[in-house]
C-alpha cells in the first residue's frame, strides 16, 4: 500500500523569502513523474500557496533531485533569481552534497574514489556500467570513506562529484558492495521490504541573495540498517572536523521509515 505523504511528512530546516530547505521523506517523487504520484514539488507549492494566501499558480524552483527511494536534505528556490544562482553554484562545484550509505559488504579501500561511465535505460529505468566512448555514456565520480562495518554491512559517508542518476547505488554496487536494500541492483539479499539506505544527509551553499555560507544537516531513520551504527557519532566527528566556524547548523529531530 502506498503512503499518502503531506506537509507533516516534511520537515522544514530554513524558509526564508529566496530559499526553502526541506527534508526529503524516502519514497517520494522530487517532481511529477510517470507514476502520476504526488510529488514533493507539487506539495511544497501547495504549502506556500496556503501559508501565504498566493493566488494562481506559486513559483518554486527545482535546483537538484534526489531519486524516489532516497531521503535527505533538498534545497528550492522561491523565485527565478535564487534558481538561476543556486543552480549555477551546482554547475560551479560550489554546492557540496554529502550522503550515508550502508553498503553490503565493505569497500577494499577505507577512502578512495570512484570512477565510471554509466548509460540510463529509459525503458526500464535502470543504470548500468558503460566505457567512455559509448553514446550517451556520462561520467561519473565520487568520493567516499569507510565508517564503520558491523554484521557485514558498513556505513560509507559519500561526496558526489557528479550528480548522475542511481549513481551512488550502481557504482557500489559495480564494486561489490550494494546499497543495503536496494532491490534493483542487488542490495535486499539481506532483508527484503526496507527502504534504500542512502540518505543525503548534508546540503551546503552559499545563499543566493546574502552569499552567507550554509549547512543543513539531517539525520537518516532510527531503522534497519541505520540502528546498527551510532550515526550521531559520525555526524557530530564530521561537524567537528569541518570548518563550521560561524555557519548556521540546521539539524533536525530524528525521523522514522515508513514502509507503507
Amino acid at each position: 500500500m502506498k503512503k499518502t505523504f503531506t506537509m507533516d511528512d516534511v520537515a522544514i530546516l530554513h524558509e526564508d523569502n529566496s530559499v526553502l530547505v526541506v527534508v526529503k521523506p524516502q519514497n517520494i517523487p522530487s517532481q511529477a513523474d510517470a507514476s502520476g504520484d504526488l510529488d514533493l514539488l507539487t506539495l511544497l507549492k501547495q504549502y506556500i500557496k496556503d501559508k501565504y494566501d498566493k493566488p494562481g499558480n506559486v513559483y518554486l524552483g527545482l535546483v537538484h533531485r534526489l531519486d524516489r527511494p532516497t531521503g535527505g536534505v533538498m534545497v528550492f528556490a522561491k523565485n527565478s533569481k535564487s534558481a538561476e544562482r543556486l543552480s549555477k553554484q551546482i554547475v560551479d562545484g560550489e554546492m557540496s552534497k554529502y550522503y550515508l550509505t550502508t553498503v553490503l559488504g565493505a569497500p577494499k579501500e577505507k577512502k578512495g574514489a570512484l570512477v565510471n561511465y554509466l548509460k540510463k535505460n529509459a525503458l526500464t529505468n535502470t543504470v548500468y556500467i558503460a566505457t567512455m566512448g559509448d553514446h550517451d555514456a556520462k561520467r561519473a565520480e565520487l568520493s567516499y570513506e569507510l565508517l564503520e562495518t558491523q554484521q557485514n554491512v558498513s556505513l560509507v559517508k559519500v561526496q558526489l562529484g557528479t550528480g548522475r542518476s542511481h549513481q551512488i547505488r550502481v557504482q557500489f554496487s559495480a564494486i561489490g558492495c550494494p546499497v543495503f536494500g536496494d532491490a534493483r541492483y542487488g542490495g535486499d539479499v539481506l532483508m527484503k521490504g526496507t527502504n534504500l539506505a542512502l540518505w543525503a544527509y548534508r546540503l551546503e551553499f552559499s545563499h543566493p541573495i546574502s552569499k552567507e555560507r550554509m549547512v543543513f544537516v539531517a539525520y537518516p531513520p532510527e531503522s534497519e540498517p541505520w540502528k546498527r551504527f551510532n550515526v550521531s557519532k559520525h555526524i557530530e566527528n564530521f561537524s567537528d572536523s569541518d570548518d563550521d566556524d560561524g555557519v548556521p547548523l540546521y539539524t533536525p529531530p530524528h525521523t522514522s521509515d515508513n514502509l507503507d
